[in-house]
C-alpha cells in the first residue's frame, strides 16, 4: 500500500469550510471532554490502531481531529499529526453513513487546518489500492514511488 502525496497549495479550500452545521450532518473540531468517547468511537468501528493515532491528535495544539456529527452522535472521524508530522489519517466513516459526502468534508477540514497552520504538502500513508481514487478524484494526489511500507515499518509486530 502505498503513500499518497497532496499539493496543499494547489487545493480550493474555499469550497470548503473546516467546521460546518447547515446540512443533514455537522463537522466540527471535537472538545476536549469529548476526547474518550471519539477515542472509543474509532475503536469499536475501526480499530485500536487508528484508536492510537486519534489519541495522539487531541495532544496537538489546537487538536488535530474533526468528527461528523449526527443527532448528537459520531459517525465518521479524520486526523492528522497523528500518524506523524504532516501525515493526514486516519479517517473513518460509519458504513451506514458512507456515499454521503462525509468524507470529503472531513478530508478538507483537516487539510484546510494544515493549509492554515503553514504545511505545503500532505501525505496519505499506506493507502489501500481501492481508496486511491477517492484522494486522487478530490485531491489530485499523486501516488509516492516505493513509499509502501514507508513510516510504517517501524511498527511493532505483535505475532
Amino acid at each position: 500500500m502505498p503513500d499518497l502525496l497532496i499539493k496543499l497549495y494547489e487545493l480550493k479550500f474555499e469550497q470548503y469550510r473546516k467546521e460546518h452545521f447547515d446540512c443533514e450532518f455537522k463537522i466540527v473540531r471535537p472538545l476536549s471532554c469529548d476526547k474518550s468517547k471519539v477515542i472509543e468511537f474509532v475503536r469499536r468501528e475501526f480499530n485500536e490502531s487508528w484508536a492510537n493515532e486519534c489519541e495522539r491528535s487531541f495532544s496537538n495544539v489546537p487538536v488535530s481531529c474533526f468528527i461528523g456529527v449526527k443527532d448528537q452522535k459520531i459517525i465518521g472521524f479524520a486526523c492528522y499529526d497523528a500518524t506523524a508530522k504532516g501525515f493526514f489519517g486516519p479517517i473513518g466513516i460509519k458504513p451506514e453513513a458512507r456515499k454521503k459526502g462525509i468524507a470529503t468534508q472531513l478530508l478538507f477540514s483537516c487539510l484546510s487546518d494544515m493549509w492554515d497552520n503553514e504545511y505545503g504538502y500532505a501525505i496519505v500513508g499506506w493507502v489501500d489500492e481501492n481508496h486511491i481514487d477517492f484522494y486522487q478524484k478530490n485531491t489530485f494526489a499523486t501516488v509516492i514511488p516505493e513509499s509502501s511500507p514507508g513510516i510504517y515499518k517501524r511498527m511493532i509486530d505483535m505475532k
